[in-house]
């Protein structure tokens, strides 16, 4: 891997590098400080002030959701994989489809902060509160290790500085970001961050595939770019295939950045506008990782044995356009990666500092700041002592961690009045342990293990069985301690808001 990176750093001006991630770096710490201007409550900063309006509020999830596996991986994965990694976007898309259905409207009714006050409000339970704090916590960090993989990365091609800067470069802009303005602050950066990462794929596609199609170069090679020839991984099993689904779907439904969005919304008609909307931004840029993946299994399929696959993105353009032009178009897709890392650390920083804040610090704005910089810290120091550069992989084993943790706490809370707080904190244990289980057994027994044991490299077929079933049946043993509130709480959540 080092050999083709290094080869096609040679290709790559660094100055284009460095102006392309400084202004990414800039605009956000600028956009970050006139948020600062208008973040003054404890309501700015968490919610900012439950005023955030769809289009905003939906450009702003487009923003942190679409990360380093959406931005890098995707393409990765179709390099690699071929039509087996095609269910990674569309799982990433349906899964706000759940949230849609199931979770946008009840979880904005509810009046609270953070996923851990909605689980004391449903359940009247301290250590309830404790345990989905902690799990919130967990979630966050290993979320937002991918993402500095990823700008360890892209920063090494780009400008040739060693991986360490990236990651810091990213924490150091985030925890500006954060500080300053909170959530009102950074729902302008990711509104922005979203039309830029966009731009930064579309343009140089259009650029690319004009080039190919004047010169007469391949672009699907008649179809044998989908071939299974190419593929450097074993084929995809049923049986990870919906396991996989599974961990997309539910997962979304679980993930704290993305959940506390919809507080920030005016009302619960709103929320779910903001997801209608969101699915439409998701499926129009899911389309564009597709083709750099196609074009790479064409004109860059070195990348895949070397075990660099993630960097199809970023070497693209240069090599199929070249000079100048492939510069500059490379610059543009530095920026947009940059923009990815950077929109999605924020986003979790952020829900994590308000679930920090809380729990330490009494919730106050100061405590929200100091838990925004414990909150960016543990994980830089993690990603600086692990790499991983299977970007879409990685998250996707958040994903299953969060679907069989979170996921069965918010739908069993919001449509199940049964639930009591021993069943939520057995199956959320239960499902924290089989899953966190799995995925370290796999991690600790090296490359291949995944492909070998499909069932422990893709574990959420039965993790979150797991989950909900422990969470009922515990529920039932324990129906006496039902929470008197139950009926006023769930009246709450389902009553439509007046319009």
């Amino acid at each position: 891997m080092t050999d083709v990176l290094d080869g096609d750093l040679l290709r790559l001006s660094p100055a284009i590098g460095y102006t392309a991630l400084l202004l990414v770096a800039l605009s956000t710490v600028l956009i970050g400080i006139y948020g600062l201007r208008i973040s003054r409550t404890t309501g700015d900063f968490y919610v900012a002030s439950r005023t955030v309006r769809p289009w905003w509020n939906a450009s702003a999830i487009g923003g942190e959701y679409l990360s380093a596996a959406s931005f890098l991986g995707i393409a990765g994965l179709v390099l690699i994989s071929g039509v087996d990694a095609l269910w990674f976007p569309i799982g990433y898309t349906a899964g706000y489809l759940m949230l849609l259905l199931f979770v946008a409207a009840p979880l904005r009714r509810s009046g609270a902060y953070t996923i851990p006050d909605f689980a004391q409000a449903r359940l009247d339970s301290l250590l309830v509160r404790r345990v989905t704090s902690l799990l919130v916590v967990v979630i966050g960090w290993l979320y937002i290790v991918p993402q500095l993989h990823g700008a360890a990365l892209t920063v090494r091609i780009t400008t040739g500085l060693p991986s360490w800067a990236g990651p810091l470069a990213v924490v150091v802009v985030v925890c500006l970001s954060v500080v300053t303005g909170g959530m009102r602050s950074i729902t302008f950066v990711q509104a922005f961050q979203y039309w830029l990462k966009l731009t930064a794929l579309a343009v140089p596609v259009a650029f690319m595939l004009f080039h190919l199609g004047d010169t007469g170069g391949p672009i699907t090679a008649g179809g044998s770019a989908f071939t299974a020839d190419l593929d450097t991984t074993a084929d995809a099993s049923l049986y990870g295939t919906i396991s996989l689904v599974i961990a997309l779907l539910f997962g979304t439904l679980g993930l704290p950045h993305v959940l506390v969005r919809f507080y920030t919304n005016p009302d619960g008609a709103s929320a779910r506008r903001t997801t209608l909307i969101v699915l439409g931004l998701l499926s129009v840029f899911y389309l564009f990782p597709t083709v750099y993946g196609i074009l790479g299994r064409i004109h860059t399929p070195e990348l895949a044995a070397a075990g660099a696959a993630d960097a199809t993105v970023l070497l693209l353009p240069g090599r199929i356009l070249g000079g100048t032009a492939g510069d500059l178009l490379s610059a543009l897709v530095t920026a947009g990666a940059f923009a990815a890392f950077l929109s999605t650390t924020s986003g979790l920083v952020v829900s994590l500092a308000g679930v920090v804040s809380q729990e330490f610090f009494q919730g106050s704005v100061r405590g929200f700041r100091t838990a925004a910089l414990l909150s960016a810290v543990v994980p830089l120091v993690l990603a600086l002592l692990t790499d991983s550069l299977a970007l879409a992989g990685s998250v996707g084993s958040v994903f299953a961690f969060t679907a069989s943790t979170i996921c069965p706490l918010l739908l069993l809370g919001i449509w199940w009045r049964g639930l009591t707080d021993a069943g939520a904190i057995a199956g959320m244990l239960a499902g924290a342990v089989s899953c966190g289980g799995s995925i370290a057994m796999t991690a600790a027994l090296g490359a291949g293990a995944g492909e070998r044991w499909v069932w422990l490299g893709q574990p959420a077929l039965w993790t979150v069985p797991t989950a909900f079933l422990t969470m009922v049946l515990v529920s039932r043993a324990t129906a006496g301690r039902r929470p008197a509130s139950t009926s006023r709480v769930l009246a709450r959540l389902h009553t439509p808001e007046p319009r």
